[in-house]
């Protein structure tokens, strides 16, 4: 029986679109064309942050992020960025009983930003919290920890095979792939995808997980 889901957050729960624009923005790029790099990196199995270091080779990305941040453009997000399903998910996962947590390879930040919005989750949190980022099978473990989770009842949900369904299957977690954003679509039919001990197209799937 699954009590806990575990959810990524970068086209799990939130759009990337206005992050990557930001970027564009402050680096005086096209957006179009630092899309596209990004999804050539995806489509190569590298980190998306290559797509920056593409256009600024060498590019020190934490001292940008403090940079944007002193300059008043730093990380954002509200209610706009959150796909539709996240909140009718979340709220009918509770009513079956499931515990809702949020975690992603992201900045403290971010999560300050996702605990603002009221989300209908019992945890959230993120890889700078945490001190370790996925595909690390520490990053699960210190989950589990911070949730009280046992792994056998806990599902992680993301869209990245690689950084998301393998690593979180590794540290004794069962996974769900959702076919969502660059990474679930272009590597939705992979072998590391066809591991997953689901595959879903929308977070409202999961309700039948439970209730089956």
């Amino acid at each position: 029986m699954i009590r806990v889901m575990v959810f990524d957050v970068g086209e799990t729960i939130t759009r990337d679109d206005r992050y990557w624009a930001a970027w564009a923005d402050w680096l005086s790029f096209p957006r179009h064309t630092l899309s596209a790099l990004v999804g050539a990196v995806v489509a190569r199995g590298d980190d998306n942050a290559e797509a920056l270091r593409l256009i600024r080779p060498g590019i020190d990305i934490p001292a940008e992020y403090a940079a944007r941040e002193a300059a008043g453009h730093g990380e954002s997000l509200d209610e706009s960025d959150l796909y539709e399903d996240v909140r009718p998910a979340f709220t009918m996962l509770r009513d079956h009983g499931v515990r809702i947590i949020v975690a992603g390879n992201q900045t403290a930040r971010a999560g300050e930003l996702l605990r603002g919005i009221d989300l209908p989750a019992d945890l959230i949190t993120t890889s700078e919290e945490l001190g370790v980022a996925k595909p690390s099978p520490d990053f699960f473990r210190r989950v589990l920890a911070a949730a009280a989770a046992e792994p056998e009842t806990t599902l992680y949900v993301g869209d990245h095979p690689a950084h998301d369904i393998t690593p979180a299957q590794a540290a004794g977690l069962r996974a769900a792939h959702l076919r969502r954003g660059p990474w679930g679509h272009l590597w939705a039919h992979s072998a590391q995808a066809d591991v997953a001990d689901y595959r879903i197209d929308s977070l409202l799937d999961l309700v039948g997980v439970v209730s089956a």
